[in-house]
């Protein structure tokens, strides 16, 4: 395989080869085949069509951007569609802080917990609440040896908040994004306006 080295204009000045098969998919996508392209190159929303409403859902008091600390992602969506139907799609969410450190490395109950209140935060920079939230996908690194813990977490939380239903939900076993972060949820939440 070819490659071509690639100097980006970062003060680190890191080397990127990109690959003959990597060149050729990035043409396809109408992408520099060697350099990294440009902010807004790609525009193709077919024609006579108008995309739906996104708006960032964020609460800094709680939790930072996740670009902050190079990632490339919102925290959530808040999409509308026709109808008066409100979405909230909430990335996944960790106890992480107000300046992106990583809160209670070690303690799992307490991560989970922390995990809620940054969701909540979320929800109620929308005017949501846990009570519109219809399905979590909840990642534990360990689902084994945590799994107990958060599901008699989950279970009082839900409790407390007295949903019933409580929301479809999905639990897996997963790497998290840090070493030291031991449980992520992200959540989806419908309004009616």
């Amino acid at each position: 395989m070819n490659s071509t080295p690639l100097i980006l204009p970062k003060p680190e000045h890191q080397t990127i080869l990109y690959t003959d098969a990597e060149k050729i998919e990035r043409r396809a996508l109408g992408l520099p085949a060697c350099e990294p392209a440009p902010t807004g190159l790609i525009k193709r929303l077919p024609k006579g069509r108008t995309p739906v409403k996104k708006t960032p859902i964020s609460a800094p008091e709680v939790l930072n951007e996740a670009c902050q600390y190079g990632s490339a992602f919102a925290r959530g969506l808040r999409v509308e569609l026709p109808g008066g139907i409100t979405h909230l799609l909430i990335s996944g969410t960790a106890s992480v802080g107000a300046t992106g450190e990583t809160l209670y490395p070690g303690d799992f109950r307490a991560q989970l917990w922390r995990t809620y209140h940054n969701l909540t935060a979320l929800l109620e920079s929308e005017g949501a609440c846990w009570h519109d939230i219809v399905r979590t996908t909840c990642y534990l690194r360990d689902i084994e040896r945590d799994y107990a813990e958060f599901n008699a977490v989950r279970n009082e939380f839900y409790r407390a908040l007295g949903l019933d239903p409580v929301p479809a939900s999905t639990g897996i076993q997963a790497r998290i994004c840090r070493s030291d972060l031991l449980v992520e949820i992200e959540a989806l939440a419908i309004l009616e306006r």
